[in-house]
């Protein structure tokens, strides 16, 4: 199964892709989280150690890799191989973490345009479709608030679209142009989940917007300071207080998953 989680940078989306992969990860699956995220946050949830941590070069950053697999020989300014040899690349520069789990860092390009050819670009957007259609492993990849890499052939290895809002106009408006966007590049199984929720009031708003939007509100997950607390303490939520509210429902969100990936795709 190859879950992507997206939303407005701050909205818990990292919180979510994290602690879900950590979840699958004791219940013994084989899984792969990838942190395409400017902010590449991934590995503090996973609970990946500082040493580690301190090592880690993002795929995008990596020059002498990208120039290797992306020039075209004889080639002039702005001519790349748009196809390059990416499926050896996730398990020579994968981090392995906490209960098995394993991490690649992808990064992001610093001036993601629509179309940009730069090389870069190439590379992830390459990365990306091998990553989602070509590995039998769970993958949950946490994205960036923008989805310019994600092209219709990518987007075709997409399982599940989770798209995580808190309850504020800013965040639910980018909310209804992923969600919008994701139709688009024919994603069917798209579900929000609303983070750092205080009252039902919220819920209340939120529902109304998704009737517009024509997705449900898929789960809720409450406010929570032990999150926080967590993050001052640079210390995995999921290894902190894996009781917190924030926690308990997360892991109902994974129960949930779990039964649709036994619905669903284990048919």
């Amino acid at each position: 199964m190859k879950i992507a989680v997206s939303g407005k940078g701050g909205v818990g989306k990292t919180l979510v892709a994290g602690t879900l992969a950590r979840l699958f990860a004791q219940e013994g699956f084989k899984v792969l989280a990838i942190d395409n995220d400017s902010a590449m946050n991934l590995s503090y949830t996973l609970g990946i150690s500082k040493e580690t941590r301190d090592k880690i070069i993002p795929i995008s950053k990596m020059k002498e890799l990208i120039k290797e697999r992306v020039t075209i020989e004889g080639g002039g300014p702005g001519i790349y191989n748009i196809n390059p040899k990416v499926a050896d690349i996730p398990d020579q520069y994968k981090i392995t973490g906490p209960d098995g789990i394993e991490l690649l860092v992808l990064g992001s390009i610093e001036d993601p345009l629509t179309g940009c050819l730069c090389p870069e670009n190439a590379l992830i957007k390459s990365l990306l479709h091998n990553l989602l259609i070509k590995r039998d492993e769970i993958v949950i990849v946490d994205f960036e608030a923008g989805l310019e890499h994600l092209g219709r052939g990518t987007a075709k290895g997409i399982d599940l679209m989770l798209v995580i809002t808190e309850p504020t106009q800013k965040s639910l408006e980018l909310s209804s142009k992923i969600i919008e966007l994701s139709k688009k590049l024919g994603i069917i199984n798209i579900y929000l989940i609303a983070n750092k929720i205080i009252d039902d009031n919220q819920i209340t708003v939120i529902n109304q917007k998704m009737t517009d939007w024509e997705i449900p509100l898929y789960h809720k997950i409450p406010y929570d300071k032990e999150i926080g607390k967590a993050d001052l303490e640079g210390i995995s939520p999921i290894d902190f207080n894996p009781n917190s509210k924030s926690l308990n429902a997360i892991r109902t969100l994974f129960y949930n998953l779990s039964k649709l990936k036994k619905e669903i795709f284990d048919l």
